[in-house]
């Protein structure tokens, strides 16, 4: 996947040979702010070194899957909210949890 900021909400995410399924989960997204810039899960532990990932639902911020806490996956099996997105700007990312792929 092409992980850039242009890819603007609602336009299909493609692959950079044109072949990757598009992620119907981007359609009808609205601008989020990010609650945090820390995981709100970790608040009181030392895991303080994993990349940060903010849901574009609802914009809880929480430790990725490089952490071993994956608090920002606990939050999409508790609330069903597919789409994450990096907090820092480098490197910038969007992950959809349902199909399990960079969007």
């Amino acid at each position: 996947m092409i992980p850039a900021r242009n890819l603007a909400v609602g336009l299909p995410a493609i692959s950079m040979n044109g072949s990757a399924p598009r992620c119907e989960h981007l359609d009808g997204l609205v601008p989020v702010a990010p609650q945090s810039d820390h995981c709100l899960d970790c608040q009181d532990r030392t895991d303080r070194g994993a990349t940060l990932a903010v849901c574009l639902s609802c914009g809880w911020v929480a430790c990725s899957d490089d952490s071993p806490s994956r608090h920002a996956r606990a939050h999409y099996e508790e609330t069903d909210h597919p789409l994450v997105a990096a907090l820092e700007p480098r490197p910038w990312w969007r992950w959809c949890y349902v199909h399990q792929r960079r969007v």
